[in-house]
């Protein structure tokens, strides 16, 4: 990369030293010098946060962020004449001798990598490439091979990558593995004082818990935390959601309704400045499809189903990858109500997309809604038919094209 002349004029004009910038964004000067020379990239969730404080848009950050025509001509001459090989800021032994705000920038472009390959990808699972990348981390904390004066911010980021890596673990159904990693990202985040990345990591467990058929624990954990926090929309909108989800889980359906209406009026309120970067997800999609998991789970199956369309065919913009899970909770919906019609239809539109379902979740909930099918045997021949190529499409080799 060349240098980023605009980005630094920018600064200037607004005023700021690179020192003051850095103190306004909560990054090292360091930080700042390396994205004025190119070197490294703004991560995507800060630089919303460097657009406000620069008075530019996102549009213009980017045009900010583009190496100037002449630096990037002399840099690229200097290096055919050189004809010395790039080096890359990431590779393996550039990251072993980082031991200070470089360091903690490198864990978090690895958990961003992570994070756009769950994503982006739905078919490629990242659980044991971030579990792998958080025990590398785990040993240099315990090593102490780190500045102390940048102790803080390197586990804040290593209890983001070490969120990722328990998230990852959860839907790949490694829960004893998932609970060890949640434990060990909420230390470091208590530890770093980072309680954007906390309430993540409890909101996790809460999910975590509901899905292992505690609700009583997962009604407490998002309820403790909605009492004791002053929580942006986005963010009581989750804990809103998990709380409803417990309520119902105990079989207080009618109050679980209730907090889910107010998981929607919290989103209606639109984002904030304090909502956390990664309350991204946080969409009308995400309350129907867990609205429809809840009413799926209390045996309301035909309540349950116009929530779980919704979320199926209306989904939002944001990619999760775990989208298709809500196709997997209506599919069983829909059995079970005797919708065959509409079953057949959801299993031909899922039967070509399954090689590119990573989340064991979602396939082991199509997996015993198959099973559930063929026990019952009422289903008409039609609908057999199309579920016995579902399951010959779940059976099939990931790695066959």
């Amino acid at each position: 990369m060349g240098k980023r002349e605009g980005l630094a004029a920018r600064r200037k004009a607004c005023g700021y030293t690179q020192e003051g910038l850095a103190e306004a964004l909560h990054v090292d000067r360091s930080t700042i010098q390396r994205w004025e020379k190119g070197e490294v990239e703004p991560l995507p969730w800060v630089r919303p946060k460097i657009a406000k404080k620069l008075n530019v848009s996102i549009r213009e950050l980017e045009n900010l962020l583009t190496p100037t025509l002449d630096s990037a001509q002399s840099e690229i001459g200097d290096l055919i004449r050189s004809r010395e090989p790039v080096k890359e800021f990431s590779s393996q032994s550039d990251l072993t001798e980082l031991r200070g705000s470089e360091y903690a920038q490198a864990i978090r472009e690895s958990t961003q990598r992570l994070i756009t390959l769950d994503n982006e990808l739905g078919g490629i699972s990242i659980a044991d490439a971030a579990a792998r990348a958080f025990k590398s981390v785990h040993v240099r904390l315990g090593n102490g091979e780190y500045e102390s004066r940048h102790e803080h911010d390197i586990q804040s980021a290593a209890a983001e990558l070490a969120e990722v890596a328990g998230w990852a673990l959860f839907d790949a159904e490694s829960h004893e593995a998932a609970k060890r990693f949640n434990h060990e990202a909420l230390v470091l985040a208590k530890l770093s004082g980072d309680r954007s990345i906390e309430l993540l990591i409890m909101q996790n467990m809460a999910m975590h818990a509901g899905w292992l058929g505690r609700p009583r624990e997962e009604l407490a954990i998002s309820q403790s935390v909605i009492e004791a926090s002053r929580l942006s929309p986005r963010v009581e909108t989750i804990f809103r959601i998990r709380e409803a989800k417990g309520l119902m889980g105990v079989g207080r359906e009618s109050d679980g309704v209730k907090v889910f209406d107010r998981a929607r009026s919290a989103l209606e309120d639109g984002t904030r400045d304090g909502d956390p970067s990664w309350s991204w997800w946080v969409t009308e999609n995400e309350i129907d499809g867990h609205h429809g998991y809840a009413l799926q789970l209390a045996g309301l199956y035909a309540e349950g189903i116009p929530y779980l369309q919704q979320a199926v065919w209306h989904p939002s913009k944001a990619k999760v990858g775990y989208r298709k899970i809500s196709a997997a909770r209506l599919l069983d919906c829909l059995m079970r109500v005797s919708a065959w019609r509409d079953a057949e239809e959801l299993t031909a539109l899922v039967t070509p997309v399954v090689h590119e379902i990573a989340s064991a979740r979602t396939l082991n909930l199509l997996r015993e809604t198959i099973r559930q099918s063929e026990e019952r045997s009422t289903a008409p021949g039609y609908l057999r038919e199309a579920l016995e190529n579902l399951k010959i499409a779940l059976d099939d080799d990931p790695y066959r094209f």
